[in-house]
């Protein structure tokens, strides 16, 4: 059992959502995620966009569990359970 299979899934996670919730600013909304993150905080929807770009995981998810990569699959698991547990702070 490799302790870093499943650090590199909880990377890809994090980074698979936040390149989710670039591609749902981008693509969906009037906002840039980089330029626009204040306006973003202060509408009170930062939650729901991370929310909604941590879709994005499960798609990675399955796609590591068809390559035999459990640990990662589970370090991706991790990272959205973060994700989700931040967005209640939020």
């Amino acid at each position: 059992m490799k302790k870093t299979d499943l650090i590199i899934g909880f990377l890809i996670g994090i980074v698979s959502a936040l390149l989710g919730t670039f591609l749902f600013l981008t693509l969906f909304t009037k906002y840039n995620l980089f330029t626009d993150f204040q306006a973003i905080r202060a509408e009170q929807i930062l939650g729901k966009v991370i929310t909604l770009g941590a879709i994005l995981n499960i798609i990675v998810f399955f796609i590591l569990l068809q390559k035999k990569k459990e640990l990662m699959a589970r370090g991706i698991v991790l990272a959205t359970i973060t994700l989700a547990i931040l967005t209640m702070f939020l």
